[in-house]
């Protein structure tokens, strides 16, 4: 074998993979995430590091994420809340993959107080990573928040995942952005920044009422009738869903007045600016990072 391990996040829509040798990452290797590949997840993995077999196997692969759900390459099992690091890595799935042993990383489960479950696959390797990185997270109580697609609002406590709550946030946005009548069917990318920034600000000022309902229409019906452009409307729907989804997961993690942010830095400073206008500090770390550490490697 090669004096080189891997380690890799492959969630949904992306496969990140690491090369580790001596402490230090000196290569990465980007593919097709789970929702492409699906049961053909091995050979997409294979493919993908091909150019590093040429130097012989890996000493070791560990892989978080997507790559342990029921549709991945192989089914990882929950952990159950609370849990640490170890109870974490404890229940990961082992085996050997062409004579290299590979680890597929757990989930974390939980069950909120009116019996609905919750899961979760690769923010937990964040999470964990984050209090590699930040001692300070591990002792005390903090809520995290990994803003995304699905977003997460994370109670730890003295290093545990005490327990968590998902909103689909990003998936509702996207929803209204592209299949509904609300918004123009534009990229973020492509809207004028300062017409988004404005609709953004509009949005969070009507999420403050907690209204999400009552308060999408708006986005049309400004357009109609207070010559709004489309690109102020797919800011305030941006501000709208954000605002209602850190009303609702804060009244539900009561108790926390702070909050980190883990995540792709544009999205994370967009939760931080609407923390901001309810009165939250926040403070921001990067999700690759994070979730780097959370696999066993901290960058020095």
């Amino acid at each position: 074998m090669s004096d080189y391990a891997v380690i890799g996040d492959w969630g949904t829509s992306n496969l990140r993979l690491f090369r580790v040798e001596a402490g230090r990452i000196v290569a990465r290797r980007d593919g097709p995430g789970i929702g492409v590949v699906g049961r053909e997840a091995e050979s997409a993995f294979a493919e993908t590091i091909a150019p590093w077999l040429e130097d012989g196997l890996p000493t070791s692969i560990r892989l978080c994420g997507m790559v342990g759900a029921r549709d991945g390459w192989v089914e990882a099992p929950y952990a159950d809340c609370p849990a640490d690091a170890d109870s974490w890595a404890e229940v990961a799935v082992r085996f050997d993959w062409r004579g290299a042993p590979l680890a597929i990383m757990a989930g974390l489960a939980c069950t909120d107080a009116d019996g609905i479950a919750d899961v979760m696959r690769g923010e937990e390797a964040q999470i964990f990573g984050a209090m590699a990185l930040d001692p300070r997270l591990a002792t005390g109580r903090h809520l995290i928040v990994l803003p995304g697609t699905h977003s997460k609002w994370t109670l730890v406590e003295d290093g545990r995942v005490i327990r968590f709550r998902t909103v689909p946030t990003g998936e509702l946005f996207a929803l209204l952005r592209d299949r509904s009548t609300l918004s123009p069917n534009i990229a973020a990318a492509d809207a004028d920044p300062a017409e988004e920034a404005a609709g953004f600000a509009e949005g969070l000022e009507r999420a403050g009422a907690g209204r999400l309902l009552a308060s999408l229409f708006a986005a049309r019906a400004m357009r109609l009738r207070a010559g709004r452009s489309a690109d102020w409307a797919l800011g305030y729907l941006s501000g709208l869903v954000i605002g209602c989804e850190i009303a609702e997961a804060r009244a539900a993690l009561a108790g926390d007045t702070g909050v980190v942010l883990i995540g792709d830095a544009r999205l994370s400073d967009r939760y931080a600016r609407a923390l901001d206008a309810q009165g939250i500090a926040s403070q921001s770390l990067d999700g690759d990072a994070c979730a780097r550490a959370g696999l066993g490697f901290l960058e020095n």
